[in-house]
């Protein structure tokens, strides 16, 4: 009996599954299966609800490796005793050791040694880390893996701007990373990272993206990923993951007041790192467009003075001389908006986008001109080692009369000096020139874009300007534009 009454359940449920089914809009069935499939993490979580990184790290850790570094510097030659020293014939009667002494002539070479961390992206034995740890002076560069193998490496070559370096070890099928995409990454992800810190070897600390894109005051070529996960000496160069297993980032950088670990870190996009992997084996060193300009960031002062709607994009404060800016027709008060399409939301952005192009490369500039955006093309040409793409800080500056400023016109010997066709020396500040941070010495070039030539011509341009002014100062051998409110 209850076997019937089991089988007519049975028969009921499929019964009444099948025209809930036949209800159904087409196609939601489908659906459904679609989304309930359950996914394949590469971490899986504990019995806490926690993520569990111990597969992810057995799957990626063979391919990251330990990097020694043996780097050869010259110990300074101590003061030798001459034979007419008094304590000469004293210390050589007792065999006591000293400099000039029998035996005892200058000293080697001191053979330092260092430790960093590596990944293997190719079976055939490239080697991604940064360039500080494969210092100049190195003698010695040995990689070891996990299961204790050890090769010396060739230094392929290095980049200092992105602190990039690329090595081969004589290798085949080795295991590698798999690569991902930083630009996919977000904020608040989980992260992994893996290293040599202190030299202890395949260290796995773990953490989240606390920011993207940072810029640091040092660099302007690389859009830094910062994360909290734990980094020490030892890690530089070592791979940071996500959760898929792939290398979104090389660990560069911390923040550090001690030399230790303080919650903040830095990491070089994979895509940066391997941009300067391809030019190292193609060209054996990194090549860069450049325009040959001095920049600096579009404020709100700044926007509402040269009429943006927003402020953004980068202000040019100076043209190089028979630079590719210079031949192209740019400006100084040019504000760039963005290059072959891509926008330049801050001022930081331009280096690295330029710097992305080739020498010789046609780049078309979308800028912003006397209330206008127009389209100005630039070859460009190549940035250099010594070569920097934004002026050094200078701070706020101010104007005159009603500004709060005194001053006089530049004499022949100065404006010959300086490199230009006039200006105005300040000699003075008080109210707001001095609030805006104008200092004696400081030479104004140019007024709301219009050039200044003499004190007469800059006074009459105050005048008739209103209670918002741009004005382009050199101080020093920068130049900046510095925007300027009237109350």
């Amino acid at each position: 009996m209850s076997r019937n009454i089991a089988l007519r359940n049975i028969v009921v449920a499929s019964a009444l599954a099948t025209a809930l089914i036949a209800a159904m809009p087409p196609g939601f069935g489908l659906a459904l299966a679609q989304t309930t499939a359950p996914a394949q993490p590469v971490v899986s979580m504990n019995k806490f609800g926690l993520p569990d990184f111990g597969d992810l790290v057995e799957s990626v850790g063979p391919a990251v490796v330990n990097i020694s570094v043996a780097t050869e510097s010259r110990r300074p030659s101590p003061e030798m005793l001459s034979p007419d020293d008094p304590f000469y014939d004293f210390l050589r009667r007792f065999g006591v050791p000293f400099p000039g002494g029998p035996g005892q002539g200058e000293r080697g070479p001191r053979i330092n040694r260092g430790i960093g961390s590596g990944f293997i992206i190719s079976e055939d034995g490239y080697v991604l880390t940064n360039a500080h740890v494969v210092s100049e002076g190195q003698v010695e560069v040995t990689v070891r893996l996990i299961d204790k193998r050890e090769f010396k490496a060739e230094v392929i070559g290095t980049d200092a701007r992105t602190d990039i370096a690329l090595l081969k070890i004589d290798a085949k099928g080795l295991p590698t990373v798999k690569t991902g995409d930083a630009e996919k990454s977000r904020v608040g992800e989980w992260v992994v990272a893996m290293g040599s810190p202190f030299g202890f070897d395949n260290t796995v600390t773990a953490g989240i993206i606390s920011a993207k894109a940072r810029r640091l005051q040092s660099e302007n070529y690389v859009p830094f990923i910062q994360t909290d996960v734990a980094i020490n000496p030892g890690n530089s160069g070592g791979p940071l993951f996500n959760l898929e297993g792939e290398v979104i980032g090389i660990n560069s950088q911390i923040y550090s007041r001690s030399g230790g670990f303080m919650g903040i870190s830095f990491a070089i996009p994979i895509d940066v790192a391997l941009n300067i992997k391809n030019q190292l084996i193609e060209f054996g060193r990194v090549q860069r467009g450049k325009l040959g300009i001095t920049i600096q960031t579009v404020d709100a002062d700044l926007a509402q003075t040269f009429g943006l709607a927003e402020p953004t994009g980068a202000l040019i404060a100076r043209i190089e001389p028979d630079s590719a800016a210079e031949k192209a027709g740019l400006k100084a008060g040019d504000v760039v908006l963005s290059v072959d399409g891509e926008k330049v939301g801050e001022s930081s952005e331009l280096p690295r986008i330029i710097g992305d192009k080739r020498p010789d490369t046609a780049v078309k500039l979308e800028i912003w001109r006397d209330g206008t955006t127009q389209i100005v093309t630039a070859r460009l040409d190549e940035m250099h080692s010594g070569d920097t793409a934004l002026a050094p800080g200078l701070g706020r500056g101010d104007i005159t009369d009603k500004l709060g400023l005194t001053g006089r016109s530049l004499t022949a010997d100065e404006t010959r000096q300086l490199g230009v066709s006039g200006g105005v020396m300040v000699e003075g500040t008080t109210g707001a020139a001095a609030q805006f941070g104008i200092q004696p010495g400081d030479v104004i070039l140019a007024l709301n874009n219009q050039r200044v030539t003499n004190a007469a011509e800059f006074r009459t341009l105050v005048e008739r300007s209103g209670k918002r002014f741009a004005l382009l100062v050199q101080r020093g051998d920068s130049r900046i534009f510095v925007p300027i409110r009237i109350e």
